[in-house]
């Protein structure tokens, strides 16, 4: 099974890292982030990797040019990890393309009917990937969202006339999902992108949703984006520590 990462983006929330090199090269621990999300998919037995590259992309392919075996490839940039087991191909899908758009340029890598992991090159978790995999393919639907409840982080304010009536530090978040960024899908989405500007989140999944075509898999465990600095410190924080919870592989 291929998994489909999105590494294109600007990444302007984290702008300290990433005006010298794009998200997913932001390191934790020492590795980039990537490397955190090829191992945690790899635990689970998919060591095809499909990276979408726009901007700094230079910068993942002379990480991997570095670190990895380099095999010819007339359209692609490809690299093996033998101890890993790694097949990793990088596919420049260009510095404005929406995220919809990036996931259309590789419908000619992903084959007809195939089913395929997707996700962004930010985000750590420890959801079973076999188990949602088990789920998807249980309901036969084109697409599958890992969904998790959001860390309650902000203070929430009730409002009447200007006038704070009630100030909450923690929300009850326990019935809220939000899109945990790590999805399943059959090649039958590519139908559902009109062009490379496209968006995923605001196109795409809506358009699954009203076909009933997107199923949801609840996970209760282990998510955190890196969006901010303060996230990227507190990642490498728990690394350090030896407390990283999305660390579920051995070696």
């Amino acid at each position: 099974m291929k998994c489909i990462i999105l590494a294109g983006g600007y990444g302007t929330r984290l702008a300290e890292e990433t005006q010298t090199k794009p998200k997913p090269m932001v390191k934790i621990g020492g590795y980039p982030i990537l490397w955190h999300i090829m191992k945690f998919y790899s635990h689970y037995g998919i060591n095809d990797f499909i990276i979408c590259l726009g901007y700094k992309g230079f910068v993942i392919r002379n990480y991997l040019k570095k670190n990895f075996v380099k095999s010819k490839n007339k359209k692609f940039h490809y690299y093996h990890d033998k101890g890993n087991n790694w097949n990793i191909t990088c596919v420049n899908t260009g510095i404005k393309t929406n995220t919809g758009g990036r996931l259309l340029k590789l419908n000619k890598i992903i084959k007809e009917n195939e089913n395929f992991c997707f996700t962004y090159g930010d985000g750590l978790t420890n959801v079973n990937i076999n188990k949602a995999v088990e789920f998807f393919e249980k309901n036969r639907k084109i697409a599958a969202i890992t969904a998790i409840t959001p860390p309650a982080k902000y203070g929430v304010l009730k409002i009447k006339k200007n006038l704070v009536t009630k100030f909450t530090e923690k929300i009850d978040n326990k019935k809220i999902w939000i899109n945990g960024g790590f999805f399943i899908f059959n090649s039958e989405i590519f139908n559902f992108i009109k062009d490379f500007n496209t968006s995923l989140e605001f196109s795409v999944l809506p358009k699954l949703v009203k076909k009933k075509q997107l199923c949801s898999y609840k996970h209760y465990g282990y998510w955190q984006s890196m969006d901010t600095l303060r996230d990227k410190m507190e990642l490498d924080k728990m690394w350090r520590r030896n407390k990283a919870p999305w660390k579920i592989w051995k070696k």
